[in-house]
């Protein structure tokens, strides 16, 4: 199957003005012209867009217009004007499902394409990352013939639509793009697009950003001396490996990055903590230069730096090869709401970790004894507000100050779950649980509900139930 993506990038002079706009020309007419819309304002019925032939119909397919990269186009019509509002009562039931979500602050769900639930439950729990949009947006990134710009920049614009719309969002441009860059994600069978791993999605959408997206100054400007993953999502590890077979061999020491942490499931219950602390150390064989034969080595890492958002993913699909299948672990995995990672730091990140872990100790000890009735506003009405003077003012290392993606405190809470329904790992639904607004939320593709916090510790595991497989921490606030 041949599943590229045929991009093109044409020039739409309109009113004055030109606007660059992505062609796909496997699609329509009224694909461009909804495209133009949401650029121009003026409503596809009353946009006539010359091209060979005449004017640009609904139904046209864009393949058979020969067009070709940079192309300009004209094109004609006005934004419809905006009548006077007449007031008049409004009632629950005149106003449109659309109507009554945005009016209850009920954020937008994502259509499904075609199995595309792995994309659209990964996609609802980065948008916790709320400094991304921002940092995109400061990069500057236009249309191009880059697809992976392209690819940043229609994330982009689809979480913006998502925070105005009403309803469900259809996000066409992006999924295609998706498959244009991997092309493992347009893999079909006999019933149309096959089901595919939401963490192999996560990471490859992770890598595009940290291709794409500048850093952060923490005036929230640009840094284009810094990678956004790099500063937000990357952890840092100062790695020990010991030779076991020759203890009299020096120990190599080296430093490594990842964007997300792994935990393995045990054989009965398996608790994240725990297991954050065991991946950490592991066997490994290479060659020993003293022994000169390979030997086993144990691998101890220690973390040297912690990101504002954490990502977890426990290790819930393994090859069989007899059955030559991958198959689903169901057991359960517990994971916190609150996580602690100071116990995983090396000695040099713990003391610098101290002042602002001990700081959100006593809030939460005041809290505790009902000494004021909030907490959090105690903390803003005693310290600075600017997030830097109030580190400076508790006493946070430096280092950590001038690290605007950093979390200095090793404190972390919990803001997103990816969950998996099913057996196989080719099979079966992906539903995204994310916090907004002070609230949980169910995003199962279009379908959205608010959901009590009781019900995440249900998503833990240990049958066909949501079965929780990644989740996604924030940096806890000082103030």
């Amino acid at each position: 199957m041949n599943s590229t993506l045929l991009l093109i990038l044409v020039i739409i002079k309109w009113n004055g003005e030109k606007y660059n706009v992505p062609v796909d020309l496997s699609q329509p007419g009224l694909v461009l012209k909804t495209q133009i819309f949401s650029l121009t304002g003026v409503a596809p019925e009353r946009q006539k867009i010359m091209v060979k032939g005449g004017v640009l119909k609904d139904d046209t397919d864009l393949n058979t217009l020969k067009l070709k990269e940079n192309q300009q186009l004209m094109m004609m019509g006005t934004v419809e004007a905006l009548k006077e509002p007449q007031e008049k009562p409004v009632f629950l039931e005149d106003l449109s499902e659309a109507q009554i979500s945005k009016a209850l602050n009920i954020p937008a769900g994502l259509v499904n394409l075609g199995n595309t639930c792995y994309l659209n439950s990964t996609l609802q729990c980065l948008r916790a990352v709320t400094e991304l949009p921002t940092a995109v947006e400061k990069t500057g990134i236009n249309i191009s013939s880059n697809n992976q710009q392209n690819f940043s920049v229609s994330m982009n614009a689809l979480f913006k639509e998502l925070d105005k719309s009403g309803q469900a969002v259809h996000p066409v441009m992006f999924v295609q793009l998706l498959r244009t860059l991997y092309p493992q994600f347009a893999e079909r069978d006999r019933n149309g697009f096959m089901q595919q791993d939401a963490e192999e999605c996560w990471g490859q959408i992770v890598h595009v950003l940290d291709e794409t997206v500048n850093g952060l100054t923490r005036n929230g400007e640009s840094n284009k001396s810094k990678k956004f993953v790099e500063q937000f999502m990357t952890v840092e590890t100062i790695v020990e490996t010991k030779c076991d077979d020759a203890p009299a061999e020096p120990p190599s020491v080296s430093m490594e990055t990842t964007n997300k942490l792994r935990v393995n499931i045990g054989a009965v219950s398996t608790y994240m903590v725990s297991e954050i602390g065991n991946g950490l150390i592991e066997k490994i064989e290479k060659n020993s230069p003293t022994l000169g034969r390979n030997a086993i080595f144990t691998k101890t890492s220690k973390i040297s730096r912690l990101p504002r958002y954490l990502t977890i993913n426990f290790v819930r699909f393994q090859w069989k090869a007899q059955e030559q299948i991958k198959a689903k672990i169901l057991k359960r995995v517990q994971f916190p709401f609150e996580l602690d990672m100071v116990p995983f730091c090396t000695p040099e990140l713990t003391a610098k970790l101290q002042p602002a872990k001990q700081r959100l100790k006593e809030i939460a000890d005041r809290k505790a004894d009902e000494k004021i009735e909030n907490a959090q506003e105690m903390a803003v009405d005693e310290a600075p507000k600017d997030q830097k003077a109030l580190l400076e003012a508790i006493g946070v290392d430096s280092s950590l100050i001038e690290d605007p993606g950093v979390n200095p405190s090793g404190q972390y809470d919990l803001v997103a779950v990816l969950t998996h329904v099913g057996r196989g790992a080719n099979s079966g639904h992906y539903i995204g649980w994310v916090k907004q607004g002070g609230h949980w939320w169910k995003f199962d593709d279009d379908k959205v509900s608010q959901i009590k916090e009781e019900d995440i510790t249900k998503l833990e595991g240990g049958g066909d139930w949501h079965t929780a497989y990644m989740c996604l921490y924030k940096s806890r606030d000082l103030e």
